[in-house]
């Protein structure tokens, strides 16, 4: 019997997410909630074998679900997750996980109380390319990680419907809307020395009338174990391209991944491992980018509720990341280096 997920939210990205479930082994599209009429219409003739409503509360209240994957602004992350969980489904929830502590807290212990699995979407963790860099860390390709740079230089935010992504009321900050997917890359690479210990950032925009909406962001993470992460983006530039280089105590590695846009099949990518003797060229034989990273989130979803596998990235996973985008807003607006006894 099919994983039956209900999805709410059929924006520019909920779309993808409708079209990677129903096209999953195992998975079955079943409801759609989106507010607007027009999406509505969209989803409907894109999906016709899935019920689709308006009101969210609509599809958390069937009893036909077993998991509901949930893409709206970030401020409703809590509220509708919360509903979610309350209703006795499994939830896949969208980064950031949600804006607060005491939120993240929330969820987790709804979760707990009720038996369900909360997976977020830090789909990185799944791809064939910044997947493949994990593997080599574990395979001690360069030893202890001591350093891992995770850079992105992109163009612009899409508004987002209504225009949400740019009022900060509704964002609730750009370092959680993107920036965010980095500080889980780095965290997840560096997991063997260490967790985050302390962040020290800067940040500005090229918006004068709008300096909370920071196209710039850098910021330096150092792990109890003497391993530090620098974090960095830029919205101020152009097409898509991110990089990630790694060095331990033997060997380093090197990865990139280059396209027009982020939701886009063809880009170009490599992989570099040096084990302190010989540089290789990683094959990467899977298709590497966002659109394929969701898929395998999907699959994910699907094998943890049918059969029990541990959620890529898990609920307390999506805490920390909330938690290292608040030390690095904290560090931004204070000019100091955040210790994360002080978020967490």
């Amino acid at each position: 019997m099919p994983i039956r997920f209900g999805l709410i939210g059929y924006g520019a990205w909920g779309q993808h997410h409708a079209a990677s479930i129903a096209k999953a082994e195992d998975a079955q599209l079943v409801a759609i909630a989106e507010r607007s009429e027009e999406s509505r219409n969209a989803a409907q003739q894109a999906h016709p074998e899935a019920a689709v409503v308006a009101d969210y509360r609509e599809l958390v209240g069937r009893d036909d679900l077993d998991v509901v994957d949930v893409i709206v602004p970030n401020r409703l992350h809590h509220e509708v997750a919360s509903a979610v969980l309350s209703s006795g489904k499994h939830l896949l929830l969208e980064k950031p996980m949600c804006l607060t502590m005491k939120e993240c807290d929330d969820l987790l212990q709804l979760a707990k109380a009720k038996n369900l699995r909360i997976a977020v979407n830090h789909e990185f963790r799944l791809s064939s390319l910044w997947g493949t860099v994990k593997k080599l860390i574990d395979d001690g390709v360069v030893g202890d990680p001591q350093y891992v740079l995770v850079e992105l230089s992109r163009n612009p935010y899409r508004l987002g419907s209504d225009g949400w992504r740019f009022d900060i009321n509704r964002v609730g900050d750009w370092i959680l809307e993107e920036p965010i997917h980095f500080f889980d890359l780095a965290r997840w690479y560096l997991s063997s020395v260490g967790q985050p210990e302390s962040v020290y950032a800067a940040a500005n925009s090229r918006q004068p009338d709008h300096p909370e909406l920071q196209d710039n962001c850098s910021a330096i993470m150092h792990f109890t174990g003497g391993a530090y992460a620098v974090v960095s983006q830029t919205l101020a530039a152009f097409e898509h391209h991110q990089t990630v280089k790694l060095t331990g105590t033997k060997g380093a590695i090197w990865a990139s991944w280059s396209g027009a846009m982020d939701r886009v099949r063809k880009a170009s990518f490599f992989l570099k491992a040096f084990d302190g003797e010989k540089l290789e060229e990683i094959p990467v034989t899977r298709g590497a980018g966002e659109l394929y990273e969701l898929e395998e989130q999907i699959a994910a979803m699907v094998s943890a509720v049918r059969d029990g596998t541990p959620s890529p990235c898990t609920g307390e996973d999506g805490k920390w990341s909330v938690a290292m985008c608040l030390a690095t807003q904290m560090s931004v607006k204070t000019g100091r280096r955040v210790p994360m006894d002080e978020i967490l």
